[in-house]
C-alpha cells in the first residue's frame, strides 16, 4: 500500500519499507536463536532478498533521512543480517575436523625446510652428547644432564637401579590422569616457549633445540653403555616419538618467525609477522594437541604396560601414522 503523498518524505519512506524490515528482523532473530535450520525453505529464499532490500534502504537513509535513530537501527539490522547471510555455516566439530584433516598437515608441509633444520639441530646436540658421554660417562655426563632431571639416573647408579624406573609400573599413590595432565602442561609450556623465542631472531630456538638434544643424547648413551638399549628405547619411544616431533614442530615455527624478522621480503616486518603468525598458529595448535596425546601415553600407558613388545608396537604404529598423516593428509584439497 502506497503511503499518503501529503505526508513528509521521511515518514513515507519508513511506512513503505517498514514491513520488509520487520520481516527481515524476525528471520534474523530466529536464525540467531536456533540457526538457519529454524527457517523454512520459503524463508531461506526470502532472506537474501530482504537483506539486499535493507542495504538499499540504508543507502537511501544515509543520504536523505534526518532521523538518526532510524539510521542506527537500519545499520544494526544490516550488520546482523550480514552475519546470518554470509557467516560460515560450520559447527565447531566441522572446524576442528577441517583443521586436523587439512589445515594442520598442510601448514607443516609449508615449513618443511624449517622442520628439517629444527630436527637437525636436535639430532646434532644428541649426537655430540652421546659421543662424549659414551667415551667417558663419569666425566662428561653431568656436562649435559641437569641434576633435577637425572632423578638418580647417573653413572654412579648400578645397572639394576637404572633399569628399575623403566618398568616400575603405576605408583599406587599417583593418579595417572593427574600425572598425564602435569606432563602435558609441562611439555606444552616448553613447546610454546620454543615458538615464542623465534621473535628473538630465532637464535634462542636453535640453542634450545640443541640443548634438548644433548639431554636426550647423554641419557641415551648412559643406558646404552649399561646394555639397556632395548629397554631404554621401549620406555622412550611410545610417548617420546610424538613428544619430540611436537617440540621439533614448535621449533620449526619459531625458526620460521625468526626468518620473517630477518628477511621480511617485499612487505614490512610487521605485516610479514602478522601473516606468518596466523599461519604458524596452526602448527602450534596441532603440536599442543600432539603433546596432549604424548602426555596420556607417558602418564597412563607407560605406567601400566611393562611389555617391551607392546611398547615397541605402539611406537611403530604412532611413527608410521605421523609419517602418513603429515605426508598425505589434505593433499587432494
Amino acid at each position: 500500500m502506497t503511503a499518503d503523498p501529503r505526508l513528509p518524505w521521511s515518514v513515507r519512506f519508513r511506512r513503505e519499507r517498514e514491513k520488509s524490515w520487520t520481516e527481515l528482523e524476525e528471520l534474523v532473530r530466529r536464525a540467531e536463536k536456533s540457526g538457519l535450520s529454524a527457517l523454512t525453505p520459503d524463508q531461506l529464499r526470502r532472506l537474501p532478498v530482504l537483506y539486499r532490500a535493507v542495504l538499499s534502504s540504508l543507502e537511501v537513509a544515509r543520504a536523505s533521512v534526518a532521523d538518526r535513530s532510524l539510521l542506527d537501527w537500519l545499520q544494526s539490522l544490516a550488520a546482523r543480517a550480514y552475519l546470518v547471510v554470509h557467516a560460515p555455516r560450520r559447527s565447531l566439530a566441522e572446524v576442528v575436523w577441517q583443521f586436523l584433516a587439512w589445515g594442520f598437515p598442510a601448514t607443516v608441509r609449508a615449513i618443511r625446510w624449517h622442520l628439517l633444520l629444527s630436527a637437525a639441530l636436535l639430532l646434532l646436540g644428541m649426537a655430540i652428547a652421546w659421543v662424549l658421554v659414551a667415551a667417558d660417562p663419569d666425566r662428561h655426563y653431568w656436562l649435559f644432564m641437569p641434576a633435577e632431571m637425572a632423578q638418580g639416573r647417573s653413572p654412579e647408579a648400578t645397572t639394576a637401579e637404572l633399569r628399575e624406573p623403566l618398568f616400575s609400573g603405576a605408583q599406587e599413590d599417583r593418579a595417572l590422569l593427574t600425572f598425564a595432565v602435569y606432563l602435558f602442561t609441562h611439555n606444552s609450556s616448553i613447546g610454546i616457549l620454543t615458538y615464542g623465542l623465534g621473535f628473538a631472531l630465532g637464535l634462542p630456538v636453535a640453542l634450545l633445540l640443541f640443548y634438548n638434544g644433548m639431554i636426550l643424547g647423554a641419557m641415551s648413551a648412559l643406558y646404552h653403555s649399561r646394555g639397556l638399549a632395548v629397554e631404554w628405547w621401549s620406555w622412550v619411544l611410545p610417548h617420546g616419538g610424538t613428544e619430540i616431533l611436537a617440540i621439533v614442530l614448535c621449533g620449526a615455527a619459531g625458526l620460521a618467525i625468526g626468518e620473517r624478522l630477518l628477511f621480511p621480503g617485499t612487505g614490512s616486518r610487521l605485516h610479514e609477522l602478522a601473516v606468518a603468525g596466523r599461519r604458524l598458529g596452526a602448527v602450534i595448535a596441532g603440536a599442543i594437541a600432539m603433546l596432549a596425546l604424548a602426555g596420556i601415553i607417558e602418564g597412563v600407558f607407560r605406567q601400566l604396560v611393562d611389555s617391551v613388545f607392546v611398547r615397541y608396537a605402539l611406537a611403530t604404529l604412532l611413527a608410521g601414522s605421523w609419517v602418513v598423516y603429515f605426508t598425505l593428509a589434505g593433499r587432494r584439497r
